[in-house]
């Protein structure tokens, strides 16, 4: 199910629209589509950065350092 949304823009730029056949109704839903996504994957970076910063505040041990532990002992 769609929803209407409705914006007010100067008479000069819907003639200009409609003159130049652009069909801005399309434009303006492909650029909301991307602005929420740009926004969720913003987000999404914020939140990992947030667990990230989590982590390594409880002394987390990378798993490169695991490896190498790991490597070292069979070394032996």
């Amino acid at each position: 199910m769609s929803e209407v949304i409705s914006i007010r823009v100067s008479r000069k730029l819907k003639e200009d629209l409609e003159e130049l056949n652009i069909n801005y109704s399309e434009l303006v839903r492909q650029y909301l589509e991307q602005v929420v996504r740009k926004e969720k994957m913003k987000r999404l970076l914020q939140n990992a950065d947030t667990i990230r910063e989590e982590l390594r505040d409880r002394n987390f041990i990378p798993s490169y350092e695991l490896v190498r532990q790991d490597r070292d002992e069979d070394s032996r």
